[in-house]
């Protein structure tokens, strides 16, 4: 499944907890209540999961994943792990966690 596909296929999963679509840094986005919690970029799936959490941590091990530089200048978002497409069978339970790591949030 491609990245496009992949994602329109969260965003279908996730509809039902008031996940919408919405836009980010020139993206397709997850965001609940107009807050963006993850975005589609460069055939990236990018989560905010919260620097120092388990989710975050668990997200670094992922082949091929890092800090989301949304600018690729080299001052990436600490709070965000960005996923290559590669990996995209993860890209739900990551999304999950991001919504989650929102709502503990508010």
């Amino acid at each position: 499944m491609d990245a496009e596909a992949r994602f329109g296929a969260i965003v279908d999963d996730l509809a039902p907890r008031g996940v919408l679509p919405g836009a980010m840094f020139g993206a397709r986005s997850l965001t609940l209540e107009g807050t963006a919690f993850a975005c589609l970029k460069n055939e990236q799936l990018a989560v905010r999961l919260g620097a120092g959490t388990p989710a975050h941590a668990e997200a670094l091990q992922i082949t091929g994943a890092s800090l989301f530089d949304p600018s690729g200048k080299g001052r990436p978002f600490k709070d965000w792990v960005a996923v290559p497409v590669a990996e995209s069978d993860e890209w739900g339970r990551l999304a999950a966690a991001g919504l989650d790591a929102l709502g503990a949030g508010r």
